[in-house]
């Protein structure tokens, strides 16, 4: 026999650890389902009422959901109340089990028996489904109109979830709710508006999410829906109900601390904020009534709290005027000022959503009224400033965390450097894991609303000191930038107070570390000289001040000293920072840089013994396990050697400058070199660089990014051919600088620019075009070239041997591919790996050049292309010859350009980069250079440096080869670039 409820519910109280439960509880269920099983129909509804208790702590009784059907159809009050109950807790509305209760609910709702139909509008409520929904929308429509005010909540209750399950009925019940708003009920009445407002937010997502049949799901066509139209005439009758409401008198029955039906005032409240957003004549008959509950609503209870909290939310949405709002913000004020943490949490989260909210109207162009209000509502929370300031000594972290989000809004020019200095306040209290958000924000604000330069400079010196360790390197970034921008005189105040914040930091601030040394290399020479800065004082002259400050010395501004440093103790505190055992890798980097920076800083003003001790330890590091401290100290090294005039071997014995042959000192070129590599880096300009951002993702946007060489039209299907040599060439001025803006051309490692390949029929422009020229087989990608030194001068860092050209791209897998043979080295390419084997000695152009394969035996054995000079041009001492050959003789469209540098200046030139573009009717690829460096041009033991070009014109015949060069390079320290372009070709042939 099965245990009654009572008793099963003492023995589960009895067990004394959950293993006891368990076997308890596993042992009435299986007397329930033997139970189950005989159809024991007696001690069903008990058996139903220990599963719902079972359901409680957390066991399965998904074995009882049938038993609850058989109880909803029993004829008895007491177990249709018991299966109901089961329904409701142990049913969803997923289960497909549930649309056998349909016919039950539906002969319930019919009952003669109010209880009966309560039960079944209180089953409907909570698990119809859209089937079930559709299905009994009739029955409960019934209900609405019912003599009896117990049915008629019930009903409101139901018809929501029914309308929630299928929006498209919406507007079948809107007359009947409307007339239900005259209920002398107050149960009725809170059901009734809950009803409406539930109705409001199905009409609004069902006409924006599924566009609502005739509407096209727009924000407009909800403010226009019929829905929302018929509920504002409604307005009135909620203003006179809440207004009633309010001057009622003491109610036993519906009184609550003190306050005349608080439950309904809030959901009238809620549906006013719905239908007042955005109608200016519903929120202006609204206004009176919500200003006389900000005012009239008593705050020593809850219950008030409450409905000032709603009334704050209705002002903030509605379109009220700025008096409304100013007493909104006030009420909020008072919030923050209760001793409850959760009404000081609401406040603050509402005070920020709203400040935020009306920000983002006003700069979203929301109307000259939003603009408004929200500088209103900001204005009247500066009033407020302190107790928010307040908050952030809550012990509370939820507490803190909101008026952190609060006071971000609350910053302004007047206000930014009293909110900050209480932001890194707060940075030295907050959590680690909070700290690199703080960071960001910080510097946003500091960015926008920075009376000062020095100001800015000083606090995020200040925040790298408090949370250099937790903050992101953005923030590092932006120090560093603001620094290089700055004056001379604020770079010497940063860089002493970087100074002295390193020396007193325990070496755990990454951030500040990475910052203070780089300033420490940069402006190192400003620590030798002593520094001192008094703030002037708000308003006066000079004279002024100065007489103020002898009548009152105390009142006098603080002056700022720094004593002039060594030489010797700079290097001394950042080789302190570096041989701390938990000193980054990242900061020995910079220290090494810094240290390299010094020494050519340090030049004239050190002694002997200083500079020699900061060479080594640059080169400490030389045989160092990272890889980019070994890079590093290899090349400072040889830096610092350039600069003292010592030559400098490589693997193969030769200088690694490969500029004095056979000499042991180093050229007054390569000192200056070497010193402009180590001179300060030039300030950066911000607003530059994101306004080339901004223009690029404009043209991104209007599809202007396309093929920098495709700048003809593509309307002609096949270029008709002239006799003009410039009318052939693209317009490639804007390429190299010489006209308008132009998206830059394809190049290979900056060193080969080319075109891509030739199509004869015009299309779009699309990706998939860009992406045919990319993968067309004609166009072989250019091989790496050796980088040159953006500043003009030869690359003094480039790497080992340059990477051998890739072999051209053939159309036949199978055919035999050309011999690849590594081209001479530049001069920047001579400081090797010195761990890496001698290298043999560099062959000539002519021998390194592929030779090409045969592809006919018509070919084998033939006589040697005869071979064609044509001038290219002559500039500032640099001749350009190209040596034109046909290595196919079965194939007269390819050629063979092989361009030869003749230097006719005394002196090397340094830095060659030679840019070549070709029509769209010409594909070309491009092999880098023997050498950058072209030596003078009839000395003993030159070499001749030249690049070989290989170019197929698929036009020969009727339009002529035509190139258009761009040469850079460096003669006698002064950078030249040339412009010219090659159409001397023999007609016909090229």
């Amino acid at each position: 026999m099965s245990l009654k409820l009572r008793d099963l519910i003492r023995q589960v109280r009895a067990c004394k650890t959950a293993a006891e439960e368990r076997a308890v509880i596993a042992k009435e269920s299986a007397m329930i389902r033997t139970a189950i099983r005989e159809e024991q129909e007696h001690y069903r509804h008990r058996n139903v009422a220990k599963l719902l208790f079972m359901h409680m702590l957390g066991y399965p009784t998904h074995f009882g959901q049938l038993e609850c059907m058989k109880l909803v159809a029993s004829p008895h009050f007491p177990e249709k109340r018991i299966g109901y109950l089961g329904m409701m807790l142990l049913l969803s509305e997923q289960q497909e089990v549930l649309m056998l209760a349909t016919n039950s609910l539906k002969n319930d709702l019919n009952s003669s028996n109010k209880f009966i139909s309560g039960l079944a509008l209180a089953a409907i409520g909570n698990l119809a489904t859209p089937d079930m929904s559709r299905d009994l929308a009739p029955e409960v429509d019934k209900h609405l109109s019912n003599s009896n005010p117990y049915l008629r909540k019930k009903a409101c209750l139901a018809m929501a979830r029914c309308l929630r399950k299928c929006p498209d009925m919406v507007e079948d019940f809107v007359e009947r709710v409307v007339g239900l708003l005259n209920d002398r009920s107050h149960g009725v009445l809170i059901t009734v508006v809950q009803l409406m407002t539930q109705v409001l937010v199905i009409d609004r997502e069902y006409v924006l999410e599924e566009g609502g049949g005739q509407y096209d799901g727009d924000e407009d066509a909800y403010y226009e829906s019929p829905t929302r139209t018929e509920f504002l005439k409604l307005v009135p009758s909620l203003v006179k109900l809440l207004r009633n409401l309010l001057s009622m008198g003491y109610s036993p029955d519906h009184d609550v601390g003190g306050i005349s039906d608080p439950f309904l005032q809030v959901q009238i409240l809620t549906l006013l904020r719905l239908l007042g957003s955005n109608d200016v004549k519903a929120s202006e008959t609204m206004n009176d009534v919500l200003a006389q509950v900000a005012t009239n609503t008593e705050t020593s209870k809850n219950a008030g709290n409450a409905i000032l909290y709603e009334c704050v939310q209705t002002i903030m949405a509605v379109e009220s005027d700025d008096g409304l709002r100013v007493l909104a913000v006030n009420i909020l004020g008072r919030f923050l000022l209760n001793r409850d943490n959760n009404i000081r949490y609401v406040a603050l989260n509402t005070l920020a959503k709203c400040i935020a909210d009306g920000a983002h109207a006003a700069r979203g162009g929301g109307g000259g009224e939003n603009g408004e209000d929200a500088n209103t509502a900001a204005s009247a929370l500066q009033r407020h400033r302190t107790t928010v300031v307040d908050c952030l000594k809550d012990p509370d972290i939820s507490i803190r965390q909101r008026a952190l989000e609060l006071i971000y809004h609350l910053v302004n020019q007047e206000n930014v450097e009293a909110l900050t200095a209480e932001l890194l306040n707060y940075l030295v209290l907050c959590p680690r894991d909070h700290r690199g958000d703080i960071c960001s924000r910080v510097l946003k604000v500091v960015d926008k609303f920075s009376p000062e330069d020095r100001w800015r400079v000083d606090t995020l010196i200040t925040m790298l000191t408090i949370a250099g360790r937790e903050c992101e390197s953005s923030v590092q970034s932006a120090t560093v930038i603001y620094i290089s921008q700055s004056s001379e005189d604020l770079r010497a105040y940063a860089v002493h107070k970087l100074l002295k914040a390193i020396r007193d930091d325990d070496g755990s601030q990454q951030g500040l570390l990475n910052v203070g040394i780089w300033s420490i290399g940069e402006y190192g020479d400003l620590l030798l000289k002593p520094y001192s800065y008094t703030p002037p004082s708000s308003g006066g002259n000079l004279s002024e001040v100065a007489e103020l400050s002898a009548m009152a010395p105390e009142s006098a501004p603080v002056t700022v000293s720094f004593m002039e440093l060594e030489p010797a103790s700079v290097v001394e505190i950042v080789e302190e920072v570096m041989n701390r055992h938990t000193c980054p890798l990242e900061v020995k980097q910079r220290a090494l840089t810094c240290f390299t920076k010094l020494r050519e800083r340090f030049e004239t003003s050190a002694d002997a013994a200083t500079l020699e001790k900061i060479q080594n330890l640059v080169m400490k590091y030389e045989g160092s396990s990272s890889l980019e401290l070994q890079l590093r100290s290899c090349e400072y090294g040889a830096l610092i050697n350039a600069i003292k005039g010592v030559s400098v071997k490589g693997g193969n014995g030769d200088d690694i400058f490969g500029a004095n042959q056979g000499s042991e000192s180093v050229s007054e070129t390569v000192k200056t070199a070497a010193k402009e590599a180590l001179a300060r880096m030039p300030v950066v300009d911000i607003k530059l660089i994101q306004r080339k951002r901004a223009e690029r993702a404009d043209a991104l946007m209007e599809g202007d990014a396309m093929d920098p060489f495709d700048a003809g039209s593509n309307d002609d299907a096949t270029p008709a051919p002239t006799s003009s040599g410039g009318g052939d060439l693209l317009d490639l001025n804007d390429i190299f600088g010489g006209g308008a803006p132009a998206a830059p051309a394809a190049t290979q490692n900056g060193n080969s620019l080319k075109a891509p390949s030739a199509k004869i029929e015009a299309t779009p422009n699309n990706d998939v075009d860009l992406l045919a020229d990319i993968f067309s087989a004609p166009a072989a990608p250019a091989p790496a070239p050796v980088a040159t030194s953006s500043a003009g001068g030869f690359d003094i860092f480039g790497g080992g041997q340059p990477a051998s050209p890739a072999p051209a791209i053939q159309n036949n897998l199978f055919a035999p591919q050309p011999v690849a043979v590594n081209p001479a080295p530049s001069v920047g390419s001579s400081l090797v790996d010195p761990f890496a084997a001698p290298t043999p000695s560099q062959q000539p152009q002519q021998a390194s050049a592929p030779t090409p394969i045969p592809s006919s035996p018509a070919a084998v054995g033939g006589p040697t292309p005869s071979s064609t000079t044509v001038q290219g041009f002559s500039h500032h001492g640099l001749t350009v010859e190209f040596e034109c050959t046909k290595p196919d003789t079965w194939n007269k469209q390819n050629s063979l350009l092989v361009a030869k540098f003749i230097n006719t200046t005394d002196a090397p030139l340094y830095g060659l980069h030679l840019q070549v573009a070709v029509p769209k009717y010409v594909t070309m690829e491009m092999k880098p250079p023997t050498s950058t460096t072209v030596p003078v041009t009839g000395g003993s033991s030159t070499k001749q440096v030249t690049q070989t070009i290989s170019v197929t014109n698929t036009m020969l015949g009727t339009k002529n080869l035509m190139l258009k060069l761009k040469a850079s390079f460096t003669s006698k320290g002064t950078k030249v670039e040339h412009l010219a372009t090659c159409s001397g070709f023999p007609a016909g042939q090229y």
